[in-house]
């Protein structure tokens, strides 16, 4: 990374809470009718939300990748749509954090940042700030997929416990149960509550029925015969999301693996010492949300220092892997899986290519 990006996330970080304080005066200012009409006279709230902005903006740059940005904005129209919020709403907050950028930054800094805030505002433009559903008519599963939700969402985790044990039980696959199910359901309660249609109390209880759900199929998923190969896996430290990874390490035990799975919020010292008691060929790590990009970094750094690690092949995956194409490199993984199902063959290809 150029020394100049370097100094702009510095700059960033250090003066955050400063910047934060004042773009959302600014807004203010500039926008005053439009956000007493939404009752927003208390700014706490609007701070660490730009903060958050700021915190997105500094990762983008870290990575040297303006498409983390852009995606972010257009997740937070799509946020602001469903809560009823004009565009200029959004606009006026990228106008106000480049006015302080501008004012806190050296030029040559501002000229890097204002980049990055200019192409985020173009594909907020370009955005229809509506989403499709990802619950696809296509699927062969969509009426179970359907049913399923639907009954997580009234709270009935009886109930759609036993629709997915009796699909098993009639011949569903747990691959087609994960993927056709679990995967679309999750990704459309996330989007019913971004656009909030649904509370933030539906979707962490749907995910914790999910995670409960499929712990009930692990007498299906530890049968398999086992290869010998082995695997450690988590999600990295700060994160929450960890339905995603779970699937890789499922996918993966009924490959024949040996697998470990860490959980969210893995510390970088159990990660390398996971690594090292299970004698493991492949650590794969998640991140969902682009702002621990950089913690995916600092463990693969902590475990290519370690020697006795040498051999170990990295996979990594989740949704700024899948946004921003070749992220993976840049990080310093030997791969990239897009769901749980490539995540089997990138892991034995992987496997392969150590011997």
């Amino acid at each position: 990374m150029e020394s100049v990006h370097r100094l702009v996330i510095h700059s960033i970080k250090v003066q955050i809470d400063l910047l934060s304080r004042e773009a959302v005066d600014r807004q203010y200012a500039l926008q005053p009718e439009l956000w007493k009409r939404y009752g927003l006279t208390d700014s706490g709230k609007s701070v660490r939300d730009a903060a958050y902005h700021l915190t997105y903006l500094a990762e983008a740059i870290s990575v040297d990748d303006p498409s983390l940005f852009e995606e972010y904005i257009v997740w937070l129209k799509y946020l602001f749509t469903g809560l009823n919020f004009p565009d200029d709403a959004l606009y006026g907050a990228l106008e106000s954090m480049g006015d302080v950028l501008r004012k806190y930054l050296p030029s040559e800094q501002y000229a890097i940042a204002q980049s990055y805030l200019e192409s985020a505002w173009r594909a907020a433009r370009l955005s229809l700030g509506k989403q499709e559903s990802y619950l696809l008519s296509t699927s062969p599963y969509h009426e179970l997929a359907r049913n399923y939700m639907n009954a997580l969402l009234q709270g009935n985790r009886y109930q759609a416990n036993q629709m997915i044990l009796s699909a098993v039980q009639h011949g569903t696959s747990i691959k087609d149960i994960y993927l056709e199910v679990f995967q679309p359901c999750q990704q459309e309660i996330g989007r019913l509550w971004q656009t909030n249609q649904v509370s933030v109390a539906q979707e962490h209880f749907s995910t914790a029925a999910t995670q409960l759900i499929m712990s009930q199929l692990y007498p299906y998923i530890f049968a398999t015969p086992k290869t010998g190969n082995r695997l450690v896996a988590c999600s990295v430290g700060g994160e929450l999301h960890e339905i995603g990874m779970r699937m890789v390490a499922d996918f993966l035990e009924m490959d024949g693996w040996d697998t470990y799975y860490l959980g969210a919020n893995s510390p970088l010292d159990s990660v390398v010492q996971a690594v090292e008691n299970r004698n493991a060929n492949i650590l794969a790590i998640s991140a969902t949300i682009p702002i621990h990009v950089s913690k995916v970094s600092q463990i693969i750094n902590l475990v290519r220092s370690k020697p006795n690690l040498s051999s170990i092949k990295i996979m990594v995956g989740g949704y700024p892997f899948k946004i921003s194409s070749g992220l993976w490199c840049r990080v310093g993984a030997d791969g990239y899986a897009r769901n749980a199902q490539e995540a089997v063959q990138v892991a034995n290809d992987l496997v392969v290519s150590r011997q």
